[in-house]
């Protein structure tokens, strides 16, 4: 008998105009943890759908599941063998109950005009919640539940189904650290009862306290397959991207210009608190701060977004009405929201008609019709500018990977030509290489004048790129320190105010966000 429940060989995928996979092979041990790595468009998404039945594979690819050879043509094909697909962006029907989730797509009646057993139906999710060991009511609806316990509804529908493998894309992209750990438990509990985990992350610090082996892909094809205790951080990042790679304390000279961005005692009731503030021109201002410090809600405040109760803003010492945030565009302010698939893209549109999007107005014709020419040529522009890989802009944006969409968000809002761009949590679920060309971007917008917030729960990220930093506890600025003073211990003090003197914990780059728990 195989030692191996998964192997799957000689998987190569071709679309027009790019190869996205050549080659690759992947074998996962039954009940082990196998971390799938590689930069953003190194083909992990594309071998999981190819997996998952949703993408075919070129000829020549080969399957085995269980030591006998297999054929996965379509999604009802993976589900059939035990394999179940828990994506970043999860499938759960919010307006349904947690069971009605669970139970979704199962033939639990033998009649296809029988009722529906509602009492099976409770007593299996109570039975899949029970084997995970977690604490969730069967009828709670799913939308009022947590991201955290939603990931869990997806892990027990995938325990209903009788899964051998389940495949965890990112799955604490959204998690505070103490709901992290008790992912882990949950993931300890399955390996215990011999499931096997395909977990993709782009934290490393994490990968390495669940991971049993690694498979690194690199442009598509397969770099190779490694042990635990054969690899460390800097032996994988090396692996993934053919060179090392560690963020330094920013050691340049704030050369920033006069002040011309300023926030005067901005609140919002239940969000943040007498907030004020100066950005100067060609600066980079980090803000920081626990998970529900009230950044995000702050930046969608200046962005229109979320309207304050009271206080000001100004540009250039003009005061801002801002109801909207089509008034923050007219008016040269840009946000980058942190959940660029939902708030920054329209996914099945193309490259061009999303860079174009925000500028509708300005490139009609006498018509009022869109200037095909001009719009082609705009998102050229920044597909060449920011190195959009592949180059194609009339590919849909979901057919591109993390980084590359996040390259099309900030080419979309550079078309407005803004005075002021504020990134929220610009590296969220980039890989190491790609983070460090956004870092790049940022830098080099604000060398051409540009006013740069940038929103960041990643200590070494914040200290590596901003000229300022602003910590946030509670809804208001705790506060304020000027780079050459900045370390990880100060931040964390201000983000714990109150706490005495509390030391560091372990935050590194890939280490995610840190939360009210640390």
């Amino acid at each position: 008998m195989s030692q191996y429940l998964l192997q799957m060989k000689d998987i190569s995928k071709t679309f027009p105009g790019v190869k996205a996979l050549d080659k690759v092979e992947l074998e996962v041990k039954p009940g082990e943890v196998h971390a799938l790595i590689g930069e953003n468009g190194a083909g992990k998404s594309t071998l999981i759908k190819i997996l998952a039945g949703i993408h075919k594979p070129d000829p020549g690819a080969k399957f085995y599941f269980e030591g006998k050879e297999a054929e996965i043509q379509k999604p009802i094909d993976a589900t059939m063998k035990g394999i179940s697909i828990i994506y970043q962006d999860l499938s759960l029907f919010p307006n349904l109950s947690v069971a009605e989730n669970i139970y979704i797509g199962q033939d639990s009646n033998k009649g296809s005009w029988s009722k529906i057993d509602w009492k099976a139906i409770k007593s299996k999710a109570n039975e899949a919640l029970k084997e995970m060991d977690v604490d969730i009511n069967p009828n709670a609806i799913v939308e009022q539940l947590s991201i955290a316990q939603q990931q869990l509804v997806e892990i027990a529908r995938a325990l209903a189904f009788d899964s051998k493998l389940i495949v965890m894309d990112e799955p604490t992209s959204s998690l505070s650290s103490g709901e992290v750990e008790k992912l882990y438990k949950v993931i300890e509990n399955l390996k215990n009862r011999g499931i096997s985990i395909i977990f993709i992350s782009h934290k490393l610090k994490e990968l390495f306290k669940v991971a049993d082996r690694f498979t690194v892909l690199r442009d598509g094809k397969f770099v190779g397959a490694y042990d635990a205790n054969e690899v460390d951080e800097p032996k994988l990042i090396q692996l993934m991207v053919g060179r090392s790679v560690t963020y330094e304390k920013n050691q340049s000279e704030n050369k920033a210009g006069e002040t011309i961005f300023k926030v005067r005692n901005l609140s919002k009731k239940g969000n943040f608190k007498d907030i004020s503030f100066e950005l100067k021109k060609g600066e980079i201002l980090g803000i920081t701060g626990l998970v529900g410090s009230g950044r995000t809600e702050l930046a969608q405040a200046i962005f229109g977004v979320n309207n304050p109760d009271e206080g000001t803003i100004e540009l250039f010492d003009k005061k801002l009405s801002i109801k909207n945030s089509e008034q923050a565009v007219k008016n040269g302010i840009a946000y980058i929201p942190e959940a660029r698939q939902i708030q920054g893209l329209v996914l099945e549109q193309s490259v061009t008609k999303n860079i174009s999007l925000p500028i509708i107005k300005r490139i009609r014709n006498k018509f009022k019709l869109i200037n095909r020419k001009k719009e082609k040529e705009l998102a050229n522009k920044y597909i060449e500018t920011l190195d959009v890989r592949p180059a194609l802009p009339d590919h849909p944006a979901e057919n591109f990977s993390g980084g590359n969409q996040q390259k099309v968000v900030i080419g979309k809002w550079l078309s407005t030509d803004p005075n002021v761009i504020i990134f929220d949590e610009p590296t969220n679920g980039i890989d190491i290489g790609a983070k460090t060309e956004i870092h790049k971007l940022m830098r080099k917008l604000a060398d051409d004048g540009i006013g740069v917030i940038m929103i960041s729960s990643e200590l070494p990220e914040i200290l590596a790129v901003s000229d300022r930093i602003l910590v946030m506890r509670k809804g208001r600025i705790s506060g304020e320190l000027d780079i050459k003073d900045a370390t990880q211990e100060m931040i964390m003090n201000y983000s714990l105010q109150g706490l005495g003197n509390v030391k560091t914990p372990d935050i590194s780059v890939q280490s995610g966000q840190v939360s009210q728990e640390v």
